[in-house]
């Protein structure tokens, strides 16, 4: 019987057993796609990785992510998570920037050791199709008049795309309740699978947005910290001025609801057009140990 080493990890954690959990396999190239699968299903994470080499591969680790139920081309916490084992545990020495090749593109992680901060820079976000008030509040169970009907639902997209849906306060984010068979039916027309909302009222007085991120599609009912979806909605948030200024510097608070409080710091740049995302937050080890194959 063979074995294989992996740790675990909270991503955009506060403290210990805050934000989302993260389980990575180092020297996984050996392991087949199914059982990759099983794994991911049986940890039962909204993400798993799968470090395929120590060895670097064109500047970069080749690594891949499973959900529950499939694979995904990007992530966001398991983007952090992923590059803190490398630095911590595979690296002779530790550096200021490495780089993640994941099916989406290379994605590169800088770290701050003076804040305790991961950063991954995100890929250039594309804007999809705008979707209908009626239709989407049925999904989440909510009066239309709770969504902010100054800025569009649109799909977004910086690697993992997203259905972004901006809501007027903190009471319409705990009212959301999705409706499952309406969910199903929208995403069989849509590229994007997971809904996010938000609102400009928080839990915590310190952070700018609250949001909450449904994605039952990949076997996660509702994430508690979603990396990718906060990059989407860095680049909907300046793309539309939401701020009224075309940068942002801000801390977004999520998973209050399923009692897994994450704290992300989202940075975002429009420069007539070319939009620059950076998503940040802190990494927390839990654990280590081996798994028999």
């Amino acid at each position: 019987m063979g074995k294989i080493n992996y740790s675990i990890v909270d991503v955009f954690s506060q403290r210990k057993y805050t934000g989302n959990q993260l389980a990575v396999f180092k020297n996984a190239e050996n392991i087949s796609d199914s059982e990759m699968q099983q794994i991911a299903k049986e940890i039962n994470f909204s993400e798993t990785t799968f470090i395929l080499s120590d060895t670097k591969k064109d500047d970069g680790y080749d690594v891949r992510i499973f959900t529950p139920n499939e694979e995904v081309p990007f992530a966001g916490h398991p983007t952090l998570g992923t590059a803190y084992i490398i630095q911590n545990e595979i690296l002779e020495e530790p550096l200021e920037k490495l780089i993640l090749n994941f099916k989406a593109g290379q994605i590169p992680v800088t770290f701050d050791n003076q804040e305790e901060i991961l950063w991954m820079k995100q890929n250039k976000p594309t804007f999809g199709r705008i979707l209908d008030t009626n239709k989407v509040s049925d999904i989440l169970n909510i009066d239309k008049e709770y969504i902010d009907d100054r800025f569009p639902i649109q799909e977004v997209s910086t690697g993992l795309p997203v259905i972004v849906v901006p809501l007027k306060s903190l009471e319409a984010v705990k009212k959301v309740r999705i409706n499952k068979e309406k969910y199903f039916e929208l995403i069989n027309h849509t590229e994007a699978k997971a809904i996010m909302v938000f609102s400009p009222e928080t839990y915590n007085s310190e952070n700018d947005l609250n949001v909450r991120d449904f994605a039952d599609y990949y076997g996660v009912p509702e994430d508690s910290a979603t990396g990718s979806a906060n990059g989407c909605l860095a680049s909907y948030l300046v793309k539309y001025r939401y701020f009224e200024k075309n940068k942002i510097n801000i801390s977004v608070e999520q998973g209050y609801e399923i009692k897994r409080p994450s704290l992300l710091f989202l940075q975002a740049t429009d420069d007539n057009g070319e939009i620059s995302i950076y998503v940040g937050g802190k990494v927390e080890k839990i654990a280590q140990g081996e798994w028999f194959l």
